[in-house]
């Protein structure tokens, strides 16, 4: 009998050794098979001018003021630029985990605009594996100069312009993230002959990261021939990227003045190596407004 146990014992044991391989094997299996959503491929929904594949986070409300002085080769006398300011001031909120809405006012042709973006693809590794994410952005934007020419009018829906997007990025690294933005505007109302209501671009942006909150971007706009006048150029732009706690800042020197996709894309002005450069910033503060599960903060 004693025997019998002995053997007994040693065989359920063994079965429980076996059994508890075999569940850490299940288990394995299911960490294995578990999705992981890339993170952080950029710092803020901005890469400089461009719009990044980043939303704001569900329930935070992201106030934005953006900058850009005038050319630094205007000399001391417009103490390098810095005597001229173009302002844009913005709210972006994420309404879900994959939809974000932003409105804001520009001085340049004092413009309003207002935009949508949306997460289509969230780049993954584990079970779903997605080599990029995908967002797909669209704004309206409305000109509130004063008509100062009595004799012509100008309807509401010529000051009216839109523009929409692809965003494809990827972050190759835990440093290196990239995007391409195929780029349509659409301008009810242009100036000359020379220039399409429609207008296609394309635009580059990059991030090197350098350190836990310091980071260099660069971004360049290409429009395609034949679209715009001949004043106009692509837009380029380098600049660094400070995360301090709530804030974000953005230094760049950049060809552009406006901050809305109509004017930097279409309407560009200055050429960026021959010293029409402006120093410009971007300062976000975000604020919670609900958590994700949508309960007010305490």
């Amino acid at each position: 009998m004693t025997r019998f146990l002995f053997v007994f014992v040693l065989v359920f044991s063994s079965m429980i050794a076996s059994g508890q391989d075999d569940l850490l094997s299940l288990i394995e299996d299911d960490e294995e098979e578990e999705t992981l959503f890339t993170s952080a491929l950029w710092k803020t929904t901005r890469v400089i001018n461009l719009q990044s594949s980043e939303n704001v986070a569900p329930g935070t409300l992201d106030f934005r003021i953006s900058h850009r002085f005038g050319f630094v080769n205007q000399g001391a006398y417009e103490f390098f630029g810095l005597d001229n300011s173009t302002i844009r001031l913005g709210l972006e909120l994420g309404l879900t985990d994959r939809l974000m809405v932003g409105f804001g006012r520009s001085s340049f042709q004092k413009t309003f605009d207002g935009f949508l973006k949306y997460k289509l693809l969230r780049q993954s590794s584990g079970k779903k594996t997605m080599p990029f994410s995908l967002s797909a952005f669209g704004s309206m934007t409305i000109n509130t100069l004063k008509n100062e020419d009595p004799d012509i009018e100008v309807l509401f829906t010529s000051r009216l312009a839109y523009a929409f997007q692809l965003i494809f990025a990827r972050k190759f690294s835990t440093g290196f993230t990239a995007q391409l933005s195929p780029t349509l505007i659409h301008r009810n109302l242009v100036e000359t002959t020379d220039e399409k209501n429609d207008v296609f671009a394309l635009g580059f942006g990059a991030r090197h990261k350098i350190g836990k909150r310091l980071a260099i971007n660069a971004e360049y706009i290409h429009v395609f021939p034949g679209q715009i006048a001949d004043q106009y150029t692509n837009s380029i732009s380098i600049g660094v990227d400070i995360e301090t706690g709530g804030h974000v800042f953005q230094l760049h020197l950049t060809n552009s003045t406006a901050m809305i996709e109509k004017g930097f894309v279409a309407e560009n002005t200055g050429e960026f190596f021959k010293g029409d450069i402006r120093f410009g910033f971007n300062i976000s503060r975000v604020f919670t407004l609900w958590d994700h599960k949508g309960k007010q903060p305490k």
